[in-house]
This record gives C-alpha cells, sequence and structure tokens, in this order.
C-alpha cells in the first residue's frame, strides 16, 4: 500500500469522526435512544473483538512467542513510560486545561497498544510482523486486566473502578476475543476472505461509541466548558507525547541492540494507544458525562499516531537493507 492510498483511509476516517463529533454536538442521543445506541455499541464491541481473535491464527502466536526480548520491551513501554508520561502531561495541563481533558491525557497513556495499525504499518516497514501480532495482542489482552488498575491507582477519585467494572470490561473485550480465537477452526476462512469486514467493523463500533459517549458529554454541556483554545492546547500536547515516546522506543531498540525487524516493531506496537479499547473502557469505568471529554484527548493522539506512523512507515520500506544487514542493522544506523 503506497503512503498516499493509507494517508487517504486516514483522512477518510479521521473525517468520519469529526463528523460524528458534530453530529453527536447537533443531534444527541437522549432517553430510549440512548439507552438503545449503548446496548448497539456494546454489541458492535465485542463483535470486533470477536473477529480479531478469530483472525489472530495459533501459528501467528506460537512464532511471536519466543521473543520475549521485544515483548518485554513493548510492554514496559506501554504499561511503564507512557504512565510515566501521562502523569507529567495531566501536572502540566492542569494549569491550562479542564480538569476531565487533563484526566483524559493520562488515561490515554494507560491504554494498551492497538492491534490492526501496529501490525500493518510493521508489515509496511518490513519489520516483524509475527512478532507484532503477538506483541501487539498481548498488550491489548493485559491491557484489559492492567489498565483498570492503573486507572484505579494513578486517578483516584476520578474514575469507579470495582470489581464490578473489570468484570464488564472482561466480559464485553476479553470473552469475545478467546470465543473468536477459539471459532476459528469453522470462521477463520471466513474471516480471512472478508478482511474488509473487520476494517468496517472496526470503523464502525468506534464511530457507535463516540457518537455515544459525546451525545452523553453535549447533554451535560460538554462544548460550554471547553473553548477552542484547549482543544488547540490538547493537539499540541498528544503530538509533543507521541514525538517524545516514537524517539524514546527508537533509542531504547537501538540500545538494546534489536535487529532492524524486531526495532520497527517495538516501535510501532510501543507507541500506539487504543481507540477500540480505550473508548469502551472509558465508558465503563467513568460517568456518563465525563466519558467525551475523558475519550476526547485519545481521540485526538489517535488521529495523530495513524498519520506520523503512515508516513513513518512508508519512509522505513523506502530505504534499501542489504539482505546480510537484515537481522543485524537497528533504526537510525
Amino acid at each position: 500500500m503506497t503512503r498516499r492510498s493509507l494517508l487517504a483511509r486516514v483522512d477518510r476516517f479521521s473525517l468520519m469522526l469529526l463528523a460524528t463529533v458534530g453530529v453527536a454536538s447537533v443531534l444527541p442521543c437522549r432517553g430510549v435512544a440512548a439507552t438503545l445506541f449503548h446496548l448497539v455499541t456494546t454489541a458492535a464491541i465485542a463483535l470486533l473483538f470477536f473477529l480479531h481473535g478469530a483472525r489472530l491464527s495459533r501459528e501467528a502466536i506460537v512464532q511471536g512467542m519466543t521473543n520475549w526480548r521485544l515483548h518485554l520491551t513493548v510492554l514496559a513501554i506501554t504499561f511503564l513510560l507512557f504512565p510515566l508520561l501521562g502523569l507529567v502531561a495531566r501536572a502540566g495541563g492542569a494549569a491550562i486545561l479542564a480538569p476531565p481533558l487533563a484526566a483524559g491525557l493520562l488515561f490515554l497513556t494507560l491504554l494498551p497498544s492497538t492491534v490492526q495499525s501496529s501490525i500493518a504499518f510493521t508489515a509496511i516497514a518490513r519489520g516483524n510482523v509475527p512478532a507484532a501480532v503477538c506483541s501487539a495482542s498481548a498488550s491489548n489482552l493485559i491491557g484489559i486486566a492492567l489498565t483498570p488498575l492503573l486507572v484505579a491507582l494513578l486517578m483516584g477519585g476520578a474514575a469507579k473502578v470495582s470489581g464490578e467494572e473489570v468484570w464488564t470490561i472482561v466480559f464485553q473485550l476479553l470473552v469475545p476475543f478467546v470465543a473468536g480465537h477459539l471459532s476459528r477452526p469453522l470462521t477463520a476462512a471466513f474471516v480471512e476472505r472478508h478482511r474488509a469486514m473487520l476494517g468496517v467493523v472496526d470503523r464502525g463500533s468506534i464511530l457507535l461509541v463516540v457518537y455515544t459517549a459525546f451525545s452523553a458529554a453535549v447533554v451535560e454541556g460538554l462544548w460550554s466548558r471547553i473553548p477552542a483554545v484547549q482543544l488547540f492546547l490538547i493537539c499540541l500536547i498528544c503530538a509533543m507525547l507521541l514525538g517524545l515516546v516514537m524517539a524514546m522506543t527508537a533509542w531504547t531498540a537501538r540500545r538494546l541492540r534489536f535487529s532492524r525487524e524486531d526495532a520497527i516493531a517495538i516501535q510501532f506496537c510501543g507507541s500506539k494507544k487504543s481507540l477500540a479499547s480505550g473508548v469502551p473502557m472509558a465508558g465503563v469505568l467513568f460517568p456518563a458525562a465525563m466519558v467525551g471529554p475523558i475519550i476526547l484527548p485519545l481521540m485526538v493522539f489517535h488521529q495523530i499516531q495513524l498519520l506520523v506512523c503512515a508516513a513513518l512507515a512508508q519512509r522505513y520500506a523506502s530505504r534499501p537493507v542489504e539482505p546480510g544487514l537484515a537481522r543485524d542493522a537497528v533504526l537510525g544506523s
């Protein structure tokens, strides 16, 4: 896939997200309609994770699991480095941002990595795809339990985290994923023949959740509390956060002497945050009126990471690599 076609797809989804926020701002769902949308979005997210599980082959798991150094590095970046930077971002943003937006900055850093885009960008950049499949999937599965724990530890009273909320997330995300993987003998061929279907479900489920979340926030007066200058500041902070993490992942891979292919997988799996996991988690962990502003930094970060990683993946792909050096060269060498 060329950089132009990939960026075109990213831009289309960005426009769809903006349009969804616009519709929710003008025509928010209320009452019975809000309850109906909540049920539909819950089913759509469950279907999305079922399809992700159905796509993950046993061979990819076995092949990817052997690279334990890579997986530990990605998990450390995702659940240690990012939260530390999130604490700094929240502390710095507390003086200039509304409290829910500052909390949203921290929340996005506690989320697991993406699955689809991490794998896609690793493949485009000629990185270690089996390791990326295993690492991104492991990040999502671990994040289902670890993210609520980090939210409880670092966000305190801003979120409602109890055993009930954790089990809700497990049943909404983990159970469908495992069920999808176990269904592979029956569903693998169908899912492979209809790979575009996963993209439709992925984007459609996210748009549904965003509409529902922003509807609840608009009903509570979201836009009267967030001026345009705050949106600009969120964009600036998210761009700085992504740039810092991507630079640190490249530096870490170089210092630990990973191969070029592994370093690419580390950078694309370690620098991402999952909108597909984050939005439903926010809906469970935070009051309905807070979900809209809480996920706003995540939505901004998600779009920036797609645009930046699309360009970076194409740049890596264009670099000539001698066959004899393919396993030894690291990023930046």
